[in-house]
Formats: C-alpha cells, sequence, structure tokens
C-alpha cells in the first residue's frame, strides 16, 4: 500500500496518543470531506500547483471514489484515509486522517489501484481480518504487482492529517515506491539521514520517503528531523 510510515518515521508518539482509541470502523460520513469542493482543494495540495492543477482529482464519497476532474499530465491527486495504513497499526479507522498524496502516471497504475480496492471493501463492510486474506490471496495470484519503476508521489501539503501520533502534517515529502528492496540500500533510517524507509509485510514493495524543504504552496517548512 501507500505506507503511511510517519509515525516511526516522526519518532516517538506523542503524549496521550492513545493506541486503542479506533478499534473499529466509524460511521462513513465521519470519514467524508464537508464538500466536494473542500476534498478537491486538500487533494491539490498534495503538490505544486504547476503539477496539481492538471491532475486527475479523484474524490472519496459514500460509494468510494470517483473522478471529478479529468487529467492532462497523467498525475492523479486524492486524499488518502487511515485505511491505507497496516493492518495491525492503531490507526487504521482514525476517521480523522487526511493524507493528500499526487501520484505520476507510474504510480498511479501501479500503486493506487491497491488502496482503491481496499476502499471497496471497507466500504462494503469487509473486515479486517478478511481484508488481509484477500490481500494474501491477490499477492499470491500476483494480482497485486511490484510497483512500476519510477513510481512515486508528492506529499506536501500542509493542510493534511497524517494521524495522531504525529498530530498533523509532519514533513512535506517525496514518496518512491520500489519492489522490495533492502532500505540500506537508499541509506534509510540511519542516524543524520534524510531518508525514511519501509518495506510492506504483505505486498511486495518497499517506500521511501524524503522530506523537502517546501510545502506545495512554495512556503517554507521547518526541518527539524528526529
Amino acid at each position: 500500500m501507500l505506507a503511511l510510515f510517519v509515525g516511526s518515521a516522526g519518532g516517538a508518539a506523542r503524549i496521550g496518543h492513545d493506541p486503542t482509541a479506533y478499534p473499529n470502523m466509524a460511521p462513513i460520513a465521519h470519514y467524508l470531506s464537508k464538500s466536494q469542493t473542500d476534498e478537491i482543494a486538500l487533494a491539490r495540495s498534495a503538490a505544486p500547483a504547476a503539477i496539481s492543477t492538471n491532475a486527475e482529482v479523484l474524490t472519496l464519497g459514500p460509494k468510494g471514489y470517483q473522478a471529478v476532474i479529468e487529467g492532462k499530465n497523467h498525475f492523479v491527486c486524492l486524499v488518502v484515509r487511515a485505511w491505507d495504513q497496516s493492518f495491525d497499526s492503531a490507526e487504521f479507522w482514525n476517521p480523522k486522517t487526511r493524507a493528500p498524496h499526487c501520484f505520476n502516471g507510474a504510480g498511479a497504475r501501479s500503486v493506487l489501484p491497491t488502496y482503491l480496492k481496499r476502499t471497496e471493501w471497507v466500504l462494503a463492510g469487509v473486515s479486517k481480518a478478511e481484508m488481509l486474506k484477500r490481500t494474501q490471496a491477490a499477492v499470491a495470484e500476483r494480482q497485486i504487482p511490484a510497483p512500476e519503476m519510477g513510481a512515486m508521489a508528492f506529499m506536501m501539503s500542509k493542510d493534511g492529517y497524517l494521524g495522531d501520533d504525529v498530530g498533523g502534517h509532519w514533513h512535506p515529502h517525496l514518496m518512491f515506491y520500489l519492489p522490495r528492496t533492502a532500505t540500506a540500500e537508499w541509506g534509510a533510517n540511519l542516524r543524520d539521514s534524510p531518508v525514511y524507509g519501509q518495506s510492506n509485510p504483505v505486498e511486495p514493495l518497499t517506500v521511501f520517503a524524503v522530506p523537502v524543504t517546501r510545502w506545495s504552496d512554495g512556503t517554507s517548512a521547518e526541518m527539524r528531523m528526529q
């Protein structure tokens, strides 16, 4: 999946964070934006306007994601919800999570479909245990492929909420999706390294996050790496 691992990448969990706060899915209304206009704006905030203005935009509704703006540059922007995280994540059902992503063509073709399929399962009321089984079966049958080479996504929104453990938007960053790779090959997760990496325990991919110095609107981001 898209591997929202900023909680571990960003350092220790925030004081007062309750890992048992979201044992079950909340009513679907809690995961929806106030309006489609708000959802579109948040999705586009994932990347600089030079990219997101001409990107395809998907928005989440009660029946799943739908394309509401046709793209012209092969990028796809959307707001990812908490069920993108690993199945054992304490925040899997956190209704506050809003993670704007803007995928390039390779990412939209080879990474995004898995998240969209999981969203279909979530909205159909499939349990986490059953979703895990289905995912494992799909991997075994090669219905979930490794990412295409060059797959990436912008995550540069200052308005996202990536989880209670980071308390908001973490750092603006770029995500790179590779077939399963040793994180050490990128120098990831080492002291003073600007690269974070995590391999998905179920799907055939490794995700690397590289923080950048500016938000998508061009304003400077304070870079206090932990």
